[in-house]
């Protein structure tokens, strides 16, 4: 049988026990306090964020169409080989050199060629002597005519022999200068402005009439050739400006020259030829995106600073007149600059906060420093 406690026990217990209960309790006394102090209405909440608000502006923005398409040379330019049989002495351009038209660009062996102009030369020369010759005769001809001193025969010998030394030198005079035009093929010279785009001369290599030794772009000119649909062909005209992204970000501006007449059969896709009268860093045979501006309208933007994404889609923070902000969900489009066209979600006169929203959640109280104007980015 286990004996009684003392009757002293219980007491020292409840001694030891008190201290933590005290603790405990004031614990939740102090919870209590503090619950107490933040249930709503019993104070005025702090303002969450010090903002400015903007109001949307209309503007007239131009309506773009988005394509896609490589960068080519406006024209290219073939210089081959007029004359064969030579042997190329001499390059003077490598691909990337601007050239002008008529620079020589290589050169043929000239020896054969100064040969047989020498040796036409020398033909002339004697066709001419034939030619004096063949005159004096004529002459004496034309003097005893009608006299017993010549025969009628012998006389319009004279004449005739005349007539064919006239066109003996004239032949020989047509050989000499189809000889002059060879020895001047042998430089093989620029047709137009532009620069070197390939080279297909190799020094010592000898050429035929016709093999293509250099290509050029002519006049430097660049053209984005975009492809477009049907129903956004039908919206292009000449003339209308043009912008065209590279893959490093530049932006160049054009302006369309010709929409194709044709489409092609397999992508059902036309080709939209836009000038880029200042190529920057665009180089043929690029792939570039951009859009051609068909039209103009209205559109209601806001500064790009003013729309938050979250979860994939856009918000913006409207200030309302107790100085709360209202997330609302806003349908993007065009964008310009740092401004972005709202389509849908937002009306003309709402005031929305103009940046910082990123820090905002619906129902913050804010305080607000100063209205930015409507154009305000």
């Amino acid at each position: 049988m286990i004996p009684p406690l003392p009757a002293l026990t219980l007491p020292v217990l409840g001694a030891a026990l008190c201290p933590r209960l005290l603790a405990a309790a004031g614990l939740a006394l102090a919870l209590a306090a503090a619950s107490s102090a933040a249930a709503p209405g019993t104070s005025s909440p702090g303002a969450a964020l010090t903002v400015t608000v903007v109001a949307p502006r209309v503007e007239e923005w131009p309506v773009a169409i988005p394509a896609h398409g490589n960068l080519t040379a406006w024209q290219e330019a073939v210089m081959a080989a007029e004359t064969g049989g030579l042997r190329i002495v001499a390059l003077s351009a490598d691909v990337g050199d601007v050239v002008q038209r008529g620079q020589s660009l290589a050169q043929l062996s000239q020896e054969a060629v100064l040969a047989d102009v020498a040796l036409q030369e020398a033909r002339v020369a004697q066709a001419a002597a034939a030619l004096s010759e063949a005159q004096a005769n004529a002459e004496r001809a034309r003097e005893a005519s009608g006299r017993p001193a010549m025969s009628e025969q012998q006389a319009k010998q004279y004449l005739v022999g005349e007539e064919s030394a006239k066109a003996s030198l004239r032949a020989a005079e047509a050989q000499l200068r189809s000889q002059q035009i060879r020895l001047d093929q042998t430089h093989i010279r620029a047709v137009d402005d532009g620069t070197v785009s390939t080279r297909a001369a190799t020094l010592g290599s000898v050429v035929q009439p016709g093999t293509e030794l250099f290509r050029l772009v002519r006049q430097n000119r660049v053209e984005w050739r975009a492809e477009v649909m049907a129903d956004q062909a039908a919206r292009i005209k000449a003339g209308q400006a043009a912008r065209v992204r590279l893959a490093g970000g530049e932006t160049i501006d054009g302006v369309v020259r010709v929409l194709a007449p044709t489409f092609d059969p397999n992508t059902r896709m036309a080709l939209v030829y836009v000038d880029l009268p200042d190529p920057g860093g665009a180089r043929p045979g690029m792939f570039a995106r951009g859009e051609i501006l068909v039209a103009a309208a209205p559109a209601l933007t806001v500064p790009e600073s003013a729309v938050v994404l979250r979860d994939g889609n856009s918000y913006v923070f409207e200030v309302g007149a107790d100085r709360r902000v209202v997330e609302r969900e806003v349908a993007t489009g065009r964008r310009a600059g740092n401004r972005v066209e709202i389509v849908g979600g937002l009306r003309a006169d709402d005031r929305v906060v103009a940046r910082g929203g990123a820090f905002l959640s619906d129902g913050d109280t804010v305080r607000v420093e100063g209205a930015a104007p409507a154009g305000a980015p």
